[in-house]
């Protein structure tokens, strides 16, 4: 089993900036071809798949939309090759569909909000954001506990 970094993924989908980039970026394609095939196994964890999101969607780097995005990691994921922990391929992939279908809540608060989902936890937040999740509840403050 291998675990891939950020950049493995950024070469495959980020335009290449540098001959070196380039190359990398064929390596990577290679490298993504045999993980869809089964003859690769690889890992990745929500930290990287959260790096990745960022910088395709920064503006100061590719400025690639957001839901362009989330489909094309939604894809990679989902090759043969691709084993997560117990429920975490799960999670991955709710988070992206959410951030698909919300953009502006960002990548990381999808995860937030599908692990709240996923537990029945209710979120301590100030972001109003989440109140447009109806499966993402809302802690509220109890003022007989202060």
């Amino acid at each position: 089993m291998i675990f891939l970094d950020a950049n493995v993924f950024l070469r495959l989908l980020g335009a290449p900036r540098t001959p070196i980039d380039a190359e990398r970026g064929e390596f990577a394609l290679a490298m993504f071809r045999a993980i869809r095939d089964g003859r690769i196994a690889a890992t990745t964890s929500e930290v990287v798949l959260h790096e990745v999101c960022f910088v395709l969607t920064s503006t100061g780097n590719y400025g690639h939309p957001p839901t362009q995005v989330a489909t094309d990691m939604m894809d990679l994921i989902q090759h043969d090759g691709f084993h997560f922990p117990a429920g975490e391929h799960a999670i991955s992939l709710r988070a992206l569909e959410l951030w698909h279908e919300r953009p502006q809540l960002g990548f990381a608060d999808a995860v937030i909000a599908v692990r709240c989902e996923r537990a029945g936890h209710d979120l301590a937040t100030f972001d109003r954001h989440f109140d447009a999740i109806p499966t993402v509840a809302r802690w509220q403050w109890d003022a007989t506990l202060a």
